[in-house]
């Protein structure tokens, strides 16, 4: 398992609207090839339909390899649909992959069932499949659900916990922390690891 991060990198609405893009086609690829996807967290654009940021993890056997297609900055060809005059016609994204080694914390992490939210129909809102995991050293707690297991969820709630573990620990070297603020911000804008064009978001 793994996670996928994909960003505006505070660029404008088109760069917000060409992340929602790129996750909607990430799904479709995924499903062609079998991967799972789970949404763990977004944040939205200022704009309706528009994403600045999401996190997903992806779980198959072909993950790796769908994750290298997306891993790097993607470029966006089109006009403005929000501003017709405006000359700008590139937009971009960074895609960012953490590979998350699935570490024994079954110890040090308490594990609570809750009934999902939120929508799914009827089998969400009726089963316990939804997982909160706390992990006790640091505190660090996550909230998991999807329309797969129990299982499965605890097994994502485990990858994110040593994710953000990893996280802090990363914090605490000055130049790591910068690399990791300063992702949010840059993105290599000469040498897209793939170009997509108009509306459709095809691929060139």
């Amino acid at each position: 398992m793994m996670l996928l991060q994909l960003s505006s990198a505070q660029g404008p609405d088109e760069c917000c609207l060409a992340v929602k893009k790129a996750l909607d086609q990430l799904i479709a690829e995924a499903a062609k090839q079998q991967v799972a996807v789970t949404l763990v967290e977004t944040e939205e654009g200022a704009r309706a339909g528009t994403l600045r940021s999401a996190l997903v993890s992806l779980d198959g056997d072909t993950a790796l390899a769908l994750s290298d297609r997306w891993n790097g900055t993607v470029q966006w060809i089109c006009a403005s649909p929000y501003r017709p005059n405006h000359r700008r016609k590139n937009w971009y994204v960074g895609i960012r992959c953490f590979v998350t080694e699935e570490q024994d914390l079954s110890g040090d992490i308490r594990f609570e069932t809750l009934r999902s939210s939120g929508p799914g129909g009827q089998h969400v809102n009726k089963t316990d499949s939804a997982v909160r995991a706390t992990h006790l050293a640091s505190g660090i707690s996550v909230k998991v659900q999807s329309e797969r297991s129990q299982h499965a969820n605890r097994r994502l709630a485990k990858v994110l916990i040593a994710w953000r573990l990893e996280q802090i620990q990363q914090e605490g070297d000055a130049a790591s922390k910068a690399e990791r603020r300063m992702f949010h911000h840059q993105i290599e804008r000469g040498n897209p690891l793939r170009t997509f064009t108009g509306m459709a978001f095809t691929e060139r």
